[in-house]
């Protein structure tokens, strides 16, 4: 793969126009996008970002980036375990963000959150201006990984911490041969009968299995300048949560 090409799922595409074929899936699932997740994981997900947020602890007061934000489930569950916290839920795609906003939690939350259109490899917000940067099921997405965690480690403020919950690697070749099985054979379907839409969810799947596994995107948060990196496996590897600090 040459500087200008990525990869859009199995196919390698023009590095130009992977954002907007993104953008083109995200908008096409976002109104099906939660009970996807839900039908996707078997629920899981919602146990996963739990762990989140338990092992990031969120503090009263903290002010929370969450790029690749979607529908706000990150930010709602750390504006809940934080009193007086704020949050910025920052997406590419403003129909996801349409989604999230309609969602009963936003209403009660309105005074303490803000819905940003924004690209996670130029964010449009200042140097130091949050204390903790989250990205779930985002990163996979992104053209230029190293960018977006440039990025993160630029907007946090000193002392931050970046989080990134995604799918990973099961370390186990025969657990992850039978969860490929189910990955490759299942949810496009489930796309197909659930959303209309085989091919996003398909692209979906085939994100997962191109992203680094655990060990090698630890070191690329490393290489973005980011200490202490850590990483937890969930579900026997499924996804994974990596943290860093700015320090």
């Amino acid at each position: 793969m040459n500087d200008n090409t990525t990869h859009f799922g199995y196919q390698t595409v023009p590095e130009a126009d992977k954002a907007g074929m993104v953008h083109g899936v995200f908008t096409r699932v976002a109104s099906k996008y939660d009970i996807m997740n839900d039908l996707m994981s078997g629920g899981m997900h919602r146990l996963w970002k739990d762990a989140m947020m338990d092992w990031l602890a969120p503090r009263a007061g903290q002010r929370l980036l969450d790029v690749a934000g979607g529908t706000g489930d990150v930010a709602f569950r750390f504006m809940k375990r934080a009193e007086g916290s704020t949050a910025v839920v920052c997406d590419l795609t403003e129909s996801m963000l349409v989604s999230g906003r309609q969602r009963a939690e936003a209403d009660q939350l309105a005074a303490r959150l803000d819905w940003v259109v924004g690209d996670a490899m130029a964010l449009p917000f200042s140097d130091n201006s949050f204390d903790v940067y989250t990205i779930s099921f985002g990163i996979r997405n992104v053209t230029r990984i190293g960018d977006a965690l440039a990025e993160a480690y630029r907007v946090l403020r000193p002392g931050g911490r970046l989080m990134v919950l995604e799918f990973s690697r099961i370390p186990n070749d025969l657990a992850q041969w039978a969860y490929d099985k189910y990955s490759f054979n299942v949810i496009p379907v489930m796309g197909q009968v659930v959303a209309g839409d085989r091919e996003s969810y398909q692209y979906l799947v085939e994100s997962i299995r191109k992203f680094p596994e655990q060990e090698t995107f630890a070191s690329m948060i490393r290489t973005a300048g980011f200490e202490q990196v850590k990483f937890r496996n969930l579900t026997m590897g499924i996804a994974a949560l990596h943290s860093g600090w700015k320090l």
